[in-house]
Protein backbone atom coordinates (compact mmCIF):
# COMPACT_ATOMS: atom_id res chain seq x y z
CA UNK A 1 0.00 0.00 0.00
CA UNK A 2 1.53 3.41 -1.01
CA UNK A 3 1.08 6.54 1.00
CA UNK A 4 -1.30 7.85 -1.38
CA UNK A 5 -2.77 5.29 -0.90
CA UNK A 6 -3.90 5.92 2.81
CA UNK A 7 -7.93 5.84 3.69
CA UNK A 8 -9.16 8.51 6.07
CA UNK A 9 -8.57 7.74 9.71
CA UNK A 10 -11.20 6.29 11.50
CA UNK A 11 -11.13 7.97 15.28
CA UNK A 12 -12.95 5.59 17.86
CA UNK A 13 -16.09 7.92 17.97
CA UNK A 14 -16.70 6.62 14.39
CA UNK A 15 -16.22 9.91 12.54
CA UNK A 16 -13.49 10.38 9.74
CA UNK A 17 -11.06 12.60 9.02
CA UNK A 18 -7.97 13.17 6.73
CA UNK A 19 -4.41 12.41 8.11
CA UNK A 20 -2.13 15.05 7.40
CA UNK A 21 1.80 13.68 6.81
CA UNK A 22 4.37 16.52 7.05
CA UNK A 23 7.95 17.16 8.24
CA UNK A 24 8.28 17.69 11.85
CA UNK A 25 9.23 21.71 12.32
CA UNK A 26 10.50 22.66 15.40
CA UNK A 27 7.24 24.77 16.39
CA UNK A 28 5.69 20.83 17.09
CA UNK A 29 8.16 20.38 20.32
CA UNK A 30 5.25 21.27 22.65
CA UNK A 31 2.80 18.80 21.08
CA UNK A 32 5.34 15.85 20.29
CA UNK A 33 6.66 15.95 24.16
CA UNK A 34 3.56 15.61 25.10
CA UNK A 35 2.45 12.56 23.26
CA UNK A 36 5.97 10.86 24.54
CA UNK A 37 5.28 11.62 28.29
CA UNK A 38 1.87 9.72 27.24
CA UNK A 39 2.18 5.97 29.31
CA UNK A 40 1.17 3.85 26.12
CA UNK A 41 3.07 6.10 23.71
CA UNK A 42 6.65 5.82 26.10
CA UNK A 43 6.06 1.81 26.88
CA UNK A 44 6.82 1.21 23.44
CA UNK A 45 10.30 3.64 23.28
CA UNK A 46 13.13 3.82 25.01
CA UNK A 47 12.41 7.12 26.59
CA UNK A 48 12.77 7.82 30.36
CA UNK A 49 9.23 9.83 32.14
CA UNK A 50 9.03 13.68 31.87
CA UNK A 51 10.55 13.86 28.87
CA UNK A 52 10.83 17.93 28.54
CA UNK A 53 9.80 20.56 25.76
CA UNK A 54 13.19 21.98 25.64
CA UNK A 55 15.06 18.29 25.06
CA UNK A 56 12.43 17.34 22.23
CA UNK A 57 12.89 20.99 20.52
CA UNK A 58 17.30 20.59 20.77
CA UNK A 59 16.16 17.15 18.77
CA UNK A 60 14.51 18.57 16.47
CA UNK A 61 16.35 21.48 15.72
CA UNK A 62 19.35 19.43 15.11
CA UNK A 63 20.44 19.59 11.44
CA UNK A 64 20.52 15.66 10.54
CA UNK A 65 20.29 15.45 6.13
CA UNK A 66 20.75 11.69 6.95
CA UNK A 67 17.13 12.02 9.41
CA UNK A 68 13.43 12.08 8.29
CA UNK A 69 10.81 13.41 11.09
CA UNK A 70 7.38 13.16 10.36
CA UNK A 71 4.37 13.93 12.55
CA UNK A 72 0.99 13.05 11.79
CA UNK A 73 -2.32 15.45 12.34
CA UNK A 74 -5.83 14.99 12.33
CA UNK A 75 -7.64 18.11 12.86
CA UNK A 76 -4.59 20.29 13.09
CA UNK A 77 -3.70 17.74 16.26
CA UNK A 78 -0.43 16.09 16.46
CA UNK A 79 -1.45 12.46 16.87
CA UNK A 80 1.72 10.29 16.02
CA UNK A 81 5.30 11.01 14.84
CA UNK A 82 8.01 8.57 13.66
CA UNK A 83 11.48 9.26 11.72
CA UNK A 84 13.99 7.24 9.55
CA UNK A 85 18.06 7.39 10.30
CA UNK A 86 20.08 6.95 7.50
CA UNK A 87 23.12 4.68 8.09
CA UNK A 88 26.36 5.22 7.28
CA UNK A 89 29.73 3.89 5.51
CA UNK A 90 29.05 0.79 4.58
CA UNK A 91 25.32 0.59 5.28
CA UNK A 92 24.34 3.69 3.58
CA UNK A 93 21.71 1.27 2.05
CA UNK A 94 20.16 0.83 5.74
CA UNK A 95 17.91 3.29 7.67
CA UNK A 96 16.60 2.37 11.50
CA UNK A 97 13.25 3.39 12.04
CA UNK A 98 11.19 4.45 15.03
CA UNK A 99 7.53 5.78 15.50
CA UNK A 100 4.86 6.32 18.30
CA UNK A 101 0.81 7.11 18.41
CA UNK A 102 -0.95 8.66 20.33
CA UNK A 103 -2.53 6.81 22.93
CA UNK A 104 -5.83 7.85 22.00
CA UNK A 105 -5.47 7.49 18.79
CA UNK A 106 -4.11 3.92 18.53
CA UNK A 107 -5.67 1.32 16.39
CA UNK A 108 -7.00 4.01 14.28
CA UNK A 109 -4.76 3.93 11.11
CA UNK A 110 -2.15 6.65 12.18
CA UNK A 111 0.73 4.26 12.12
CA UNK A 112 0.00 2.58 8.87
CA UNK A 113 -0.14 6.18 7.62
CA UNK A 114 3.60 6.79 9.10
CA UNK A 115 4.69 3.67 8.40
CA UNK A 116 3.39 4.53 4.13
CA UNK A 117 5.25 7.12 3.99
CA UNK A 118 8.35 6.32 5.70
CA UNK A 119 8.76 3.67 3.40
CA UNK A 120 7.19 5.61 0.55
CA UNK A 121 10.57 7.70 1.22
CA UNK A 122 12.78 4.91 1.71
CA UNK A 123 11.83 3.37 -1.42
CA UNK A 124 11.41 6.18 -3.89
CA UNK A 125 13.54 8.72 -3.08
CA UNK A 126 16.14 7.45 -0.95
CA UNK A 127 16.78 3.85 -2.25
CA UNK A 128 17.23 2.27 1.05
CA UNK A 129 16.87 -1.44 0.70
CA UNK A 130 17.14 -2.18 4.46
CA UNK A 131 14.57 -0.84 6.95
CA UNK A 132 15.61 -2.22 10.55
CA UNK A 133 13.61 -1.65 13.84
CA UNK A 134 13.34 -3.09 17.45
CA UNK A 135 9.96 -3.79 19.16
CA UNK A 136 9.32 -5.15 22.46
CA UNK A 137 8.14 -8.32 22.20
CA UNK A 138 4.92 -7.86 23.98
CA UNK A 139 3.80 -4.85 21.46
CA UNK A 140 1.73 -7.16 19.01
CA UNK A 141 0.10 -4.53 17.98
CA UNK A 142 2.95 -2.91 16.33
CA UNK A 143 4.41 -5.68 15.39
CA UNK A 144 1.33 -7.01 13.51
CA UNK A 145 1.79 -3.35 11.71
CA UNK A 146 5.16 -4.12 10.72
CA UNK A 147 4.35 -7.26 9.26
CA UNK A 148 1.75 -6.10 7.17
CA UNK A 149 4.13 -3.89 6.22
CA UNK A 150 6.25 -6.74 4.89
CA UNK A 151 9.10 -6.57 8.13
CA UNK A 152 10.10 -9.66 9.17
CA UNK A 153 11.76 -10.84 12.78
CA UNK A 154 15.57 -11.48 12.71
CA UNK A 155 16.03 -11.92 16.63
CA UNK A 156 15.04 -11.93 19.62
CA UNK A 157 17.25 -9.40 21.92
CA UNK A 158 17.22 -10.42 25.53
CA UNK A 159 17.09 -8.01 28.91
CA UNK A 160 17.14 -5.38 26.36
CA UNK A 161 15.80 -2.65 28.08
CA UNK A 162 14.82 -1.74 31.57
CA UNK A 163 11.45 -0.51 32.00
CA UNK A 164 8.54 -0.13 34.32
CA UNK A 165 11.14 -1.98 37.05
CA UNK A 166 11.35 -5.03 34.72
CA UNK A 167 14.12 -6.13 32.02
CA UNK A 168 12.02 -6.53 28.28
CA UNK A 169 13.04 -8.12 25.69
CA UNK A 170 12.77 -7.06 21.88
CA UNK A 171 12.93 -8.64 18.47
CA UNK A 172 15.11 -7.06 15.83
CA UNK A 173 12.93 -6.65 12.11
CA UNK A 174 13.73 -5.65 9.00
CA UNK A 175 12.64 -5.23 5.53
CA UNK A 176 14.47 -6.15 2.38
CA UNK A 177 14.00 -4.87 -0.97
CA UNK A 178 15.46 -5.98 -4.07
Amino acid sequence: MSFEEQEPVRRRSGAAGPIEIRAARLSDAEAIAAIANLPGFRAGTLRLPFQSVEETRQWLDKHDPAAVRLVAALDGQIVGNAGMQRLAGRKIHSANIGMGVHDDFTGCGIGSALLAALIDTADNWLAIKRLELTVYVDNAPAIRLYEKFGFETEGRLRAFAFRNGDYVDAFTMARLTF
